[in-house]
Parts: structure tokens; C-alpha cells; sequence
């Protein structure tokens, strides 16, 4: 089973530049799905505060990344949303445990670091 998950992530991986740009929903409440969406970015926002974005690891393990957007949190992140309605996060995102990816959020694709 490994063997096939390596496959699966080099496909996802190869073909990302070719995929349509990742696109932002909300969801009311401060915590994000049991069932994360794929390619999407999900922001938890409570009444009228921001509480997470959250997505599937885009390397394809599998793993949820939730960064934390409130202004108490450390390590903190910020988030944009451009006219298109393309989302950004910074700074980047670097796992440090699990599959270790390091990349950036910008309009919607993932550039690797």
C-alpha cells in the first residue's frame, strides 16, 4: 500500500502547476471539518472572528494542516484574499514532523520551497 501512496503523491505533486488554483470556503464555528475538502482552503470563523484556515497537506499524504489566524496564537499566520478571490498565507508553511513539506500559499497554488 505504501508503494502506491508514493506513486499517488508524485502525480500530485507533478501535476499541481497544471491543476485549477485552490479556492478559499468558510465554515461558521472555530474548528474545521472532520472531512477536509481536497485542493481546498478552509477558513473556520466564529460570529465575526477568524479563528484557523486549514487544508489537506498538498504533498498528498493525507494530513490535515491547520494554521492558527487569532491574534493570540504562536506560531501565528496571516491570510489574504485577492481580488480574484485567490487565497494566501504567510509566512510559509513548514511541517516539522510527518512528511516535512515546506511551502508557500499564493493565489491559490502552492509553491514549494
Amino acid at each position: 500500500m505504501s508503494h502506491l501512496k508514493t506513486l499517488f503523491r508524485k502525480f500530485v505533486l507533478k501535476f499541481e502547476p497544471f491543476l485549477p488554483p485552490r479556492r478559499l470556503i468558510v465554515v461558521q464555528g472555530d474548528v474545521l471539518p472532520a472531512q477536509m475538502p481536497i485542493r481546498t482552503i478552509v477558513l473556520a470563523r466564529d460570529g465575526q472572528e477568524d479563528w484557523c484556515v486549514g487544508m489537506q497537506c498538498p504533498c498528498g499524504c493525507g494530513n490535515t494542516i491547520e494554521l492558527l489566524v487569532i491574534d493570540e496564537a504562536q506560531p501565528r499566520w496571516d491570510y489574504s484574499i485577492s481580488a480574484s478571490g485567490l487565497p494566501s498565507v504567510q509566512p510559509s508553511v513548514w511541517r516539522n514532523n510527518g512528511c516535512r513539506s515546506h511551502f508557500w500559499l499564493k493565489k491559490g497554488r502552492i509553491q514549494w520551497v
